[in-house]
């Protein structure tokens, strides 16, 4: 039985693996959603952060193993507490306007150094914790592993907590500043365990470096596979519904409470049962991916994601715990599983992006899983091994298909931070097209027969929100500021004397749109284009006043929340002549966003209407919903908008939304 020093010894290390996990998943969703306006509301931000997170458990895990492999017992809690101390000149983790980007360099490479430098140490600290303190309680003979299901336990609260309870009712600077006062109470906690705790005496054992290869190779691979799996499911998620934090949290929430449950205790991994539920989980996933009404379908892609990469995980967490070595090899264990935590987020959210014109991580991953499977069940008997030869060669050749139906009638593909984005020729509407995707959501299209290039297409045409606001505005030369270029088919309603001004933050869809569109060049407007994020442009931008504005900046079919904010409204009408016309972009099959908008727009004032224009396949005409204010109502008593403007319905429980507060679950459509 243990001693009462003992008791209180282990209280004191479990309250600080459990602290220290709940601050080092609670900063995620909160620096991510600082920076995130920074770069366009990308979802690759989150990924990319996701990258940083990954490696910075890696360095806290190997710090971890070196300082308790090459440092005596005495010497180790003078070097942590020393680093504590150090950390704490950080704080506030807050980035400054010096981080900001200008428009020019890789927005990754940005990111990733802006979180080595604000956020870097107070990181690394809380990821070294849990290993660090584990192996020196195993040193006296305690069981260590139930800790890491404490620590995992605690991040899950974290991260149910951000949604539930934060993020609604917490500005984001308070959410920073509150994180912070929880670091200092943090390294209170450590330093007391470091001195208090520390093994100065007790059972000996040393730390074994990896005895066998194998086993090594099998936990750096399935930890991998996890990894991949949650960066490319998170992908999936966001890049087609909308980059905030429950898209975020949502993934990451599954992928830790499989390490929770495989690791709390070996009765709940069934292995027989969770590798049949694999390979359906596989061939589900395999199949939504296939047919693109189900991908899409953001309330039957939400679950299916989730739930297949539930049980992905369990399969990936399950064979580690069951793998899991004794105490003498704790440290090189939890490295490994870090390493290759890491390794699959940077292939997934860094060398993928590079490698691939299209977005193809996911059925990926999915094969990467399959074959790990198969290696695993060899040793199973012939029954299994071609089960998983099956299994195996089905996700290849979902994958194949990915790539083959990506490419069909593709002229050019290319892919960067922001997106893919193909550049297609087909004959529709009557004649040859060139249609503009980013990911599988067209971005504008054109025919190439000169005598009808001029004409506006897609969400643009004459009758829809954008054309009504561009032709009947005013009388003479107009001012025209338009967020998101596209194929820049906006530009055909230019005029001699007009000013065009496009918002862009992609350069490949600026240069895309010069190169394989001619909407610029054959506009008789005067055209420019800003690169870089709209809201940033805003907030340097004194030039003179718009007679239009017009926000239309989908990411794939993601929506620009950072653009939909209270703090966004305000910074156009800083931009928008008194009389001027407002004109917002709300096309989407799932989400409801015109109260959204109209909201923002009573809450400054404005009359708002919503003007829908029906889909057209002769004239290339996509069906548009196009929120159009002004702070008058006489535009919408012209006899060619009053007949198509309609009054916009209240939701019910749907709050202002800000760069603090929004809440996609309140405006899903089911």
């Amino acid at each position: 039985m243990p001693s009462s020093r003992g008791t209180a010894r282990l209280f004191l290390y479990g309250a600080t693996i459990f602290l220290s996990a709940f601050l080092l998943f609670l900063i995620q969703p909160i620096f991510a959603k600082l920076i995130l306006p920074w770069f366009g509301g990308s979802s690759a931000v989150w990924t990319t952060c996701l990258v940083f997170f990954q490696t910075a458990l890696l360095a806290g895990y190997l710090y971890a193993h070196l300082l308790t492999r090459f440092r005596t017992a005495r010497r180790q809690p003078w070097v942590h507490v020393a680093l504590l101390a150090a950390a704490l000149f950080l704080l506030p983790v807050m980035p400054g306007e010096r981080w900001k980007p200008s428009g020019a360099g890789d927005p990754a490479w940005q990111i990733l150094a802006m979180l080595a430098a604000v956020l870097g140490l107070p990181y690394f600290l809380l990821s070294a914790t849990s290993p660090l303190l584990q192996k020196w309680l195993a040193r006296d003979g305690w069981e260590p592993y139930r800790l890491f299901a404490l620590s995992n336990v605690g991040a899950l609260l974290a991260l149910a907590a951000y949604p539930l309870l934060i993020e609604p009712r917490v500005s984001t600077r308070a959410q920073d500043l509150g994180w912070s006062w929880g670091f200092a109470v943090f390294a209170v906690l450590c330093s007391a365990a470091a001195w208090l705790g520390s093994p100065l005496s007790g059972v000996s054992i040393e730390d074994v470096w990896l005895e066998s290869r194998a086993s090594s190779v099998r936990w750096l691979l399935l930890a991998a596979a996890g990894s991949m799996m949650l960066v490319s499911t998170t992908n999936q998620l966001t890049q087609n519904v909308a980059a905030v934090p429950f898209l975020w949290i949502l993934p990451l929430a599954v992928y830790l409470l499989s390490f929770i449950i495989c690791f709390e205790s070996p009765r709940w991994y069934k292995r027989g049962f969770f590798l049949r539920l694999l390979a359906v989980a596989l061939g589900s996933l395999a199949y939504a991916l296939y047919d693109i009404q189900v991908s899409e379908a953001i309330p039957v892609a939400i679950p299916l994601f989730t739930i297949g990469l539930f049980i992905t995980c369990m399969f990936c967490h399950g064979e580690l715990s069951r793998l899991k070595p004794g105490a003498a090899q704790l440290t090189s264990f939890y490295l490994m599983i870090a390493l290759g935590g890491a390794l699959g987020a940077i292939f997934t959210g860094l060398v993928a992006p590079r490698i691939f014109a299209g977005i193809y991580e996911f059925p990926l991953s999915l094969c990467f899983v399959a074959v790990l499977a198969l290696w695993l069940n060899w040793e199973g008997g012939w029954a299994q091994r071609l089960l998983w030869v099956a299994v195996a060669i089905a996700m290849a050749v979902a994958l194949v298909e990915e790539a083959r139906g990506y490419h069909q009638d593709a002229i050019l593909m290319t892919r960067n931070f922001y997106g893919s984005l193909r550049v297609v020729e087909s004959i529709r509407g009557g004649g040859t097209t060139r249609t503009l995707y980013h990911g599988t959501v067209q971005h504008g299209a054109q025919y190439l027969d000169p005598a009808k290039r001029a004409e506006p297409t897609t969400y643009f045409g004459p009758d829809s929100g954008a054309g009504l606001a561009l032709r009947f505005c005013c009388q003479g030369p107009k001012r025209v500021g338009i967020i998101g270029l596209g194929a820049g088919t906006l530009a055909a309603y230019g005029q001699p004397g007009d000013s065009f001004r496009f918002y862009e933050i992609n350069p490949q869809v600026i240069e895309l749109a010069k190169s394989h569109f001619t909407f610029l060049s054959d506009s008789k407007a005067r055209v420019s284009i800003a690169l870089g994020d709209a809201r940033l442009s805003l907030e340097r931008e004194t030039a003179p006043l718009y007679d239009v504005f017009i926000a239309d900046a989908f990411s794939g079919d993601a929506i620009p929340v950072h653009l939909l904010t209270k703090e966004a409204f305000r910074l156009y009408l800083r931009h928008l002549k008194p009389s001027g016309i407002l004109a917002i972009h709300v096309s989407n099959q799932y989400l409801d966003l015109a109260p959204v908008v109209a909201q923002l727009a009573w809450s400054e004032g404005l009359f708002a209407r919503i003007v829908r224009s029906p889909k057209d396949d002769r004239h290339l005409y996509a069906q548009a919903d196009w929120v159009v204010m002004t702070t008058g109502a006489e535009f919408f008593t012209r006899p060619e908008i009053s007949g198509v403007a309609a009054m916009i319905e209240e939701r019910p429980g749907v709050r202002l939304w800000t760069d603090d507060y929004n809440n996609l679950l309140q405006v899903l459509r089911f």
